[in-house]
């Protein structure tokens, strides 16, 4: 017998190997039981099969637990592909994880699924839950798994079970009701049954390559979710229709502000209302930052490797850097001594600084994708003092990352994009105080644009670099300042990067979708990197902390939040083109044009529509453009000297002085509405 703890304390005994679903049955309510999905065994997660071999700590996992969408979604993937592979026999499995707003299963197949293959792909999955068919956890040698993979000819599963169970005598494979109706190589756990899935829906195919590299297998990807309840996925769904109205792509072409050309694939043009826009949002940064201490630099585009040796970025990110190759590469590569006439061949070459120099065809520089580690130089590039600290460096230039072609994705996903980058260097007994302003910073920038956010702290990781010591100490100092400020937060334990803890900022938008946006990141490991030091007070070297910091993130992606969560209606402050005036003749136009220089010379963004249209095409135009005043000029308003005012919400607000209008323009920019 063996003794199982339930979350109450209380204990039962019960036979070695009876399963969960056993147990649960004869020890826990019948509720519970009627809506579990699968169980923790000493925190573990497992299916409701699981046979209890030893002591241990039990909980039922029920729909309102945080891994319960998980499990479903995952189950809701089996059974999408159960139905592909009924109804597309030659169709070979790829993987099917779940994701954050649902779940997606990846196929080899002759041909893209047409919107019809998916409607029939959903009906097949209804029929196959309505069955009530069983998912069972089967282990099989490894060599018959990889076997019978073989003799299906899923090339793809055998590929997997042979890289993620080197080593192991068994794996574990999952059917629905039998291996006939499907089976896949996979740990679970899994709902107990397809009825327990009900609320779900297909919603698009994509193209996909195996493991995500474009040299593998072209494969066919659909995306699906899944909730417990049918409203929530109506909501779902209603909130996926506003997003495609929202998409930034579109409303950006509408608007003028950006364009893609496939000569410079993953980098936008920033048309005329976009670099306004981009611009504004950069000068606002600005005078945010430079109050609170900041100071702007810039630096190089290009670096050479040793820079990137010596921050670890070569060695671990160089396949998503754009490698340069330079004038003293190329001559290098061309002169015998290249070639190793003079050296003898394989002999190592210096760079003239004590490091070694790669091959001679190989590119010695990169663009950079990152600013820290040219803050690090700027840092180190002469004596620093402890009065000095904090000093803090913020950088708008711009960066370049190799984005594989079939992940970008409008501004979200780019090649080219700038950050409102800022690293913070401090002493560790600065942490503290220095996080409190930066946490105060976020919520006063967040709160200029309306938005709403949440707060995760993420700390050590399993796998870390430093003492344990120096990261209680981090941790309990961004606690702190997360508690002195107010700011709730939930905790991530082990979600910490493996140079520091750090707290993220998930924005919610105007539909209620999470944008991670800001972070604040503790990194001890730089400044030990580049050996960064400052005198303190006892006259000794101390190493700095440094802290990474970013409130946009990239300009690009948080602009196509912004698009999306004001649908392209900017507030005022915000908005390319702040004010439109449109003369009803061309005898109005001579105002007008007063009018504008008037605007323009306070700080306005102000257009003339000149067009010979009637007023209520412009007006139309105007809304469309989503200008949030409109100046109508008449015969009344040149000769009164008076602006009849439009709001893009409030329509026809009436005539009134060009000083009144100025000074409630000048009131909404000032307050930010």
């Amino acid at each position: 017998m063996i003794t199982i703890t339930l979350p109450d304390g209380s204990e039962r005994s019960v036979p070695v190997g009876t399963p969960v679903s056993v147990f649960a049955q004869d020890a826990l309510p019948g509720g519970v039981v009627r809506k579990a999905l699968a169980a923790y065994v000493d925190d573990t997660l497992v299916d409701l099969s699981f046979p209890l071999n030893a002591n241990a700590r039990l909980r039922i996992l029920t729909p309102d637990g945080p891994d319960a969408l998980y499990v479903y979604r995952h189950s809701t993937a089996h059974l999408l592909a159960a139905a592909v592979t009924q109804l597309f026999p030659e169709a070979q499995c790829g993987i099917g994880p779940p994701i954050d707003d649902g779940f997606f299963y990846d196929f080899v197949v002759n041909r893209p699924f047409l919107p019809e293959d998916l409607e029939k792909i959903e009906k097949r999955m209804k029929e196959l839950a309505a069955q009530d068919l069983p998912y069972e956890r089967q282990m099989w040698a490894r060599d018959e798994a990889i076997e019978f993979f073989k003799k299906r000819g899923e090339p793809l599963k055998v590929q997997l079970i042979q890289e993620k169970t080197e080593g192991q005598s068994h794996v574990s494979c999952y059917t629905i009701k039998d291996r006939e109706t499907f089976v896949d190589f996979c740990v679970g756990p899994h709902v107990p049954s397809t009825a327990k899935l009900k609320a779900f829906k297909v919603l698009h195919a994509s193209s996909a390559y195996w493991k995500g590299d474009a040299k593998g297998t072209p494969m066919q990807r659909i995306y699906g979710t899944a909730f417990f309840k049918d409203d929530d996925l109506k909501q779902y769904l209603t909130r996926i229709e506003e997003s495609k109205k929202r998409d930034h792509r579109r409303i950006g072409k509408d608007l003028g502000l950006f364009m893609f050309h496939t000569w410079a694939p993953g980098a936008a043009f920033w048309l005329g209302k976009g670099t306004t826009l981009y611009n504004t949002l950069a000068n606002y940064m600005r005078e945010v930052l430079f109050p609170a201490g900041y100071s702007e630099v810039k630096t190089p585009l290009i670096f050479n490797k040793s820079l990137w040796e010596t921050s670890g970025h070569w060695q671990h990110y160089r396949e998503n850097m754009f490698l340069v190759e330079s004038k003293d590469d190329s001559e290098r590569a061309d002169s015998p001594r290249a070639a190793g006439t003079e050296r003898g061949e394989g002999a190592p070459a210096s760079d003239g600084v004590g490091s070694l120099r790669a091959k001679p065809s190989e590119p010695t520089n990169a663009v950079k994708a990152m600013n820290c580690p040219g803050h690090m130089l700027v840092f180190g590039s002469e004596t620093r003092s402890y009065r000095d600290l904090p000093l803090r460096l913020h950088e708008q230039t711009p960066l370049h990352r190799n984005e594989a072609s079939g992940v970008l994705a409008g501004l979200t996903r780019v090649r080219q994009f700038s950050q409102d980058d800022a690293h913070c260097f401090v002493m560790e007994s600065q942490i503290g105080e220095e996080v409190e302003r930066l946490l105060q910073l976020v919520k006063r920038v967040y709160g200029d644009f309306g938005l709403s956010y949440d707060v995760k702290l993420s700390t050590r990781p399993a796998e870390y670099l430093g003492e344990k010591a120096t990261w209680d100490h981090a941790e309990a100092e961004l606690t702190r300042a997360l508690q002195v400020t107010g700011v709730p937060f939930r905790v991530d334990e082990g979600d910490g990067a493996f140079y520091g803890p750090k707290i993220d900022f998930d924005v919610t938008d105007a539909i209620g979708r999470k944008w991670q946006c800001a972070t604040i990141q503790l990194d001890y490991q730089m400044p030990q990197r580049f050996d960064l030091k400052y005198i303190g007070p006892d006259n000794a070297e101390h190493r700095p902390v440094v802290i990474h910091r970013a409130i946009f993130g990239s300009f690009e992606r948080f602009i196509a939040m912004l698009i999306e969560h004001y649908a392209g209606a900017f507030p005022l402050w915000l908005a390319p083109v702040q004010i439109a005036i449109l003369p009803l003749a061309d005898r109005h136009v001579e105002w007008a044009e007063a009018v504008r220089s008037r605007l323009a010379e306070a700080g306005f963004r102000v257009q003339v529509d000149g067009r010979v249209e009637k007023i209520g095409y412009k007006i139309r135009e105007a809304q469309l453009q989503k200008v949030p005043y409109m100046l109508v000029m008449g015969d009344r308003e040149a000769a009164d000297q008076t602006v009849a005012v439009r709001s893009r919400t409030g329509g026809d607000l009436g005539a009134r002085p060009l000083d009144d209008f100025l000074a409630v323009v000048r009131d909404e920019v000032l307050r930010r509405q």
